[in-house]
């Protein structure tokens, strides 16, 4: 269990790649592009450093544009800040991986990135569209590239110095362990959906193991009524200790080692998911012991988004 006190400026460093990510991160899963740009513009003044984002999200320009503001204004430096984004499926061909990579460095303004994720295991039919069907409404995959190709042109970003770590997400620990094995380099960050009804005790072990970071998406449960945000449990704890049932989930992901992301769109938001502190002993103990098990996003078994609904 993880006792630092202060929570909001923790940072774990990647024993398979460079430098530190922050344990509390603002994911720019926003479909509204205006609200995108107001969004990041008041996580950096409450203090995020780790923006998560994705060339599927459709909006890294904006987010590029809400930053490029802040490091005009001096709020921040580009070495303040931890910057990820993701490969989209359509892109898993070897020689679409660094074409990929550089047009997203282009929408966020920057010359290299902290961490480029593998958004899915899973390859799609290459091409401009994101989700290529069928007549019959299914998913095209691509059978002529399996996973290790993609991760070996993604290695090779960071031999070039592009990138100074490079990871998966929306991945099962079947997928991950033969990859594991197989890289050359090895992957620094793992993200995955976490939260108290899908703990992903196993994987945050074998991660731990193996020196990756699990960084955790949907920690309130993708705000789903009812769901976590709602446990019986977390209400208690959180009338207890004075904290709201957001605070006290987002705490107990901290604490039990994973990085996690938040998505607040307001800045009242913002601050309340950024103000989060270690839980007593007890009150961590109370939710580990919570038996409810339910997935929210069925990503990790199509590739396909789930029930989040992008442009």
């Amino acid at each position: 269990m993880i006792k630092y006190a202060d929570f909001q400026t923790m940072r774990i460093p990647l024993k398979n790649g460079t430098g530190q990510i922050p344990a509390v991160g603002f994911g720019t899963l926003i479909a509204d592009l205006a609200l995108t740009i107001s969004a990041t513009r008041d996580a950096v003044d409450v203090g995020y450093r780790h923006f998560d984002c994705a060339e599927r999200y459709q909006n890294e320009r904006e987010v590029g544009e809400a930053l490029k503001s802040a490091f005009d204004a001096g709020v921040i430096k580009r070495q303040d800040l931890f910057m990820t984004t993701k490969l989209w499926n359509t892109n898993h061909r070897p020689e679409r991986v660094k074409p990929a990579f550089e047009a997203s460095l282009k929408r966020l303004g920057l010359d290299d990135l902290d961490l480029y994720l593998a958004h899915t295991p899973f390859a799609f039919q290459p091409g401009e569209e994101f989700d290529p069907r069928d007549a019959a409404g299914n998913i095209i995959y691509d059978k002529g590239v399996t996973l290790l190709d993609t991760w070996q042109a993604m290695e090779r970003l960071v031999t070039e110095g592009k990138s100074r770590a490079i990871g998966l997400s929306d991945i099962k620990l079947e997928q991950l362990a033969p990859l594991y094995e197989a890289a050359t380099i090895k992957p620094a960050v793992v993200q995955v959906e976490s939260h108290i009804y899908l703990p992903e005790t196993e994987l945050l072990d074998f991660c731990r193991e193996k020196g990756m970071v699990l960084l955790a998406f949907a920690p309130l449960g993708h705000g789903m009524r009812p769901g976590p945000i709602e446990d019986p449990v977390v209400l208690s704890i959180a009338a207890r200790i004075g904290k709201t049932p957001a605070q006290v989930l987002l705490a107990w992901a901290v604490q039990r080692g994973t990085a996690m992301l938040t998505t607040p769109k307001t800045t009242a938001r913002a601050l309340e998911n950024f103000d989060i502190s270690p839980l007593p002993e007890d009150a961590f103990a109370e939710i580990n012991a919570i038996k409810t098990r339910q997935r929210l996003n069925q990503v990790v078994e199509s590739g396909s988004p789930g029930f989040i609904r992008l442009k």
